[in-house]
């Protein structure tokens, strides 16, 4: 494709009802906007300034509501096309990843801006940092902690610690050990979906540790994080199916909570044939 042809990310489906449409992605222009930034990475207010700029130019206004806040965003938002994003992002990708100090001082710019794509964009580069960094964890920890975005807050979840995760699996388990401390309840949600994508690892198997963090968060079985607890049964099932069954049944014979065979037979129909069988006797017992 030739450059300077523009590229029209959407197009309105009813054009009776646009006033403001969307300005077309011209990629030439926006690979020299993004160069300008590359500039500025070492210069957080100013990057941030000029980060504004070009997400102002991109507003879809065809979708932006009075008050620019989307109905599945907690933040405000520029509506920005996707394409935008990931242009700005595969910029920051070789400066974040030589220049941790930098990255740093520009994430919390970034997640001090406030909205929802400056804190997408504050994830990205905390994904992106050595996890030798000692102070990424701190980051981590405090912005996890305040997140109510579930966009921002699947990003810092997945993303902001797939480093972590591939490079220095011990540290990320020891991380999600903290979040999952049974006095620490308000932490479990984001310590299970913090999870999930390393039990998904196809090249994963180190199983016991998981299950050790995880058990006391099944025995508690609180009925709010029933969705988390469904996902994380399924990935372990599908990563070790005798391993996961076992585990089950154990954790179900030294409970002493009722709460953990309620739960788990609300959740029985959505699992696996086989995992239903296994598990039908004990059960019933309880």
């Amino acid at each position: 494709m030739d450059l300077q042809e523009p590229l029209f990310v959407c197009a309105p489906l009813r054009s009776e009802t646009v006033h403001n449409p969307m300005p077309a992605i011209n990629l030439a222009n926006l690979n020299k906007e993004t160069a300008r930034l590359a500039d500025l990475f070492d210069e957080p207010a100013a990057f941030i300034r000029e980060l504004r700029e070009i997400l102002e130019s991109y507003v879809n206004r065809t979708l932006r509501t009075r008050d620019t806040v989307t109905p599945s965003s907690t933040l405000p938002t520029y509506r920005t096309p996707p394409a935008i994003l990931r242009k700005v992002e595969n910029m920051l990708r070789p400066l974040a990843t030589e220049n941790a100090d930098e990255a740093l001082e520009l994430a919390d710019e970034l997640w001090d801006a406030g909205s929802l794509e400056t804190r997408l964009l504050a994830a990205y580069l905390l994904g992106l940092i050595p996890p030798q960094e000692g102070r990424l964890l701190a980051r981590l920890t405090v912005w996890t902690q305040k997140v109510r975005d579930p966009n921002v807050r699947s990003s810092l979840l997945t993303h902001s610690l797939a480093r972590l995760r591939k490079e220095a699996p011990e540290d990320f388990l020891s991380l999600i050990a903290e979040w999952l401390y049974p006095h620490r309840q308000q932490f479990w949600s984001n310590g299970l979906q913090a999870l999930l994508p390393l039990v998904n690892t196809a090249s994963f198997d180190n199983l016991p540790p998981i299950f050790d963090i995880f058990e006391p968060v099944l025995e508690a079985a609180p009925t709010m994080l029933q969705e988390d607890i469904e996902k994380m049964l399924l990935a372990l099932y599908q990563a070790s199916p005798s391993e996961t069954t076992y585990f089950i049944k154990e954790t179900l014979k030294k409970s002493t909570d009722q709460r953990t065979a309620m739960l788990l037979r609300r959740l029985s129909p959505t699992f696996p044939p086989e995992l239903q069988d296994s598990l039908q006797n004990e059960l019933k017992a309880r």
